[in-house]
């Protein structure tokens, strides 16, 4: 045999001993990722695979088989979480939250105020801030109002003994006899600043240089218990003759009254209360 036939027919020899051994290998690789990947993909190989695994190593009843599949598949419905419908609110709102502090936070807390009988009523209950928290004082709200004649100072400062003592004895109040003689002696001094500066809301917003302190906090933790205006307030307010008006109680009174907007950046309340504090200053 001549030496290129040699050649010729030991490559043959060579490709015949070699083919066998690479299409097991091949087979044997296959079988292993099929078997792990259907963990992850249980609908057929062919979802990840390319296709040229697919052309080799496929029957036609694996074809027919991947048809049934395909049509027997179930596309899941997406449903909205219930989380994204519902309004991004500050992070002390939670799940747990009473309805009546959710209604207060989103109707009422920082809304400008410059209705005297309402600054004089949230002065007030700030005030109680001492004694309950919001969700237990907006709870009695009504009954307190009413029984404090709408907040009006004039009445409430005309308020004798036999008024007092009905007001400490009465069950559905729950006050001290402390908290109802400081709020009759603070509607006293509020007449006072009335006729000195023309109203409560003139002489509050007259501190705020009628501009309300806009805040643009991202969490709870950097809102302020008190702030040098809250403080510079309560001394003013401390050497007319209020009581109970400490700088932590005069900046609940001002973040409730929208003197200071408090409501974190991402709450849908700071944006409106924004635009209401960013209107021109109306007296009442």
């Amino acid at each position: 045999m001549s030496k290129p036939n040699e050649r010729r027919y030991a490559l043959e020899k060579y490709n015949r001993e070699k083919e066998p051994i690479i299409s097991n290998n091949y087979r044997n690789n296959l079988f292993y990722l099929s078997k792990h990947l259907k963990k992850v993909y249980p609908i057929e190989l062919h979802k990840t695979c390319s296709h040229t695994f697919i052309n080799d190593f496929s029957s036609p009843l694996d074809h027919k088989k991947r048809e049934i599949l395909d049509n027997n598949i179930v596309v899941p419905q997406v449903i909205p979480c219930p989380n994204e419908k519902e309004l991004m609110r500050c992070s002390w709102i939670t799940n747990s939250t009473d309805k009546i502090y959710v209604q207060f936070h989103d109707e009422c807390w920082g809304v400008p105020v410059y209705d005297d009988h309402q600054l004089f009523e949230l002065l007030s209950l700030a005030g109680l801030l001492m004694d309950f928290n919001w969700t237990e004082i907006l709870k009695i709200r009504e009954q307190i109002r009413e029984a404090f004649v709408g907040f009006n100072a004039k009445q409430v400062a005309e308020m004798g003994e036999k008024e007092i003592n009905e007001l400490v004895s009465n069950v559905s109040l729950m006050l001290a006899e402390n908290r109802v003689r400081s709020i009759v002696g603070n509607a006293k001094c509020i007449v006072k600043i009335g006729e000195e500066f023309g109203s409560l809301s003139c002489y509050m917003w007259n501190h705020m240089n009628y501009k309300a302190i806009i805040n643009r906090f991202r969490n709870a933790r950097n809102v302020p218990l008190r702030s040098p205006k809250a403080e510079a307030i309560s001394k003013d307010l401390v050497k007319r003759g209020l009581r109970h008006v400490g700088p932590v109680v005069i900046n609940s009174f001002m973040q409730a009254a929208g003197m200071t907007i408090d409501h974190l950046i991402y709450c849908f309340r700071h944006k409106e209360c924004l635009n209401l504090a960013e209107r021109p200053w109306r007296h009442v």
